[in-house]
């Protein structure tokens, strides 16, 4: 009888510690997808909107706290978000201060890509600095591509489009990217880094903007967010 109450005993103990790590997964799964760095500390914070976030309720963009927004305008030489002027015409009208961003193909040559990214982006003064996203790898390009190819044609692309647009560009740096390529030493632009919750620190050296949640849930969008904050 004692060793049934035991095995009695030791069953609830289990169900219970069972329990506990559901509630807490289900905790802390919530406090992801609902976190955001404090107002009180990071004083600018906006978003990356592109087609796949669905249709944006851009007044309840602005409500929940977003100062600015960065749509996804370009990607390689050829690919163009459907949503882009869409969005771009939102975002004015809630009265967001708004940049563009190009998706870079280091298997594709920058003047193509540069042109593809000045064709869909307006030449506006008032636009935040253009962000150009360092992810893909030349690994699986079909022609291959050295790792001295990547920083002139990426520095070609970037004069070309900072002539269209008259700013300095943003590099939104991938961690894989970065730890390949090393450009966030070798091209003096700012530089905008991603890591959920936690700051990156892996440009080595300060960044401007930081994707602190790129699955923050809202009431604003169809899709989680990508939740993006100002160093301050």
């Amino acid at each position: 009888m004692a060793r049934k109450a035991s095995s009695r005993t030791q069953l609830r103990v289990l169900g219970a510690l069972i329990l506990i790590a559901l509630v807490g997964g289900i905790y802390g799964w919530w406090h992801l997808h609902h976190w955001r760095p404090e107002r009180s500390i990071y004083r600018v914070q906006g978003v990356e909107i592109g087609v796949d976030d669905g249709d944006v309720d851009w007044r309840a963009i602005k409500a929940i706290g977003a100062d600015f927004v960065y749509i996804d305008a370009s990607a390689s030489a050829f690919a163009r978000d459907p949503a882009f002027t869409r969005n771009l015409a939102g975002a004015r009208g809630a009265k967001l201060q708004v940049g563009a961003l190009h998706r870079y193909d280091p298997c594709q040559p920058a003047d193509r890509q540069a042109a593809n990214f000045v064709t869909v982006v307006p030449r506006d003064p008032t636009m935040l600095p253009p962000a150009v996203e360092l992810d893909r790898l030349a690994d699986d390009c079909p022609v291959k591509v050295s790792d001295a190819a990547i920083q002139s044609e990426l520095t070609t692309f970037l004069n070309q489009v900072e002539t269209h647009t008259g700013k300095p560009s943003l590099l939104k740096l991938t961690e894989r990217f970065e730890a390949r390529y090393h450009v966030a030493n070798t091209i003096d632009r700012n530089v905008w880094l991603v890591r959920n919750r936690f700051q990156p620190d892996y440009a080595g050296r300060p960044w401007t903007l930081w994707t602190a949640n790129d699955a923050f849930s809202n009431e604003a969008s169809g899709a989680d967010l990508r939740w993006v904050v100002l160093q301050p």
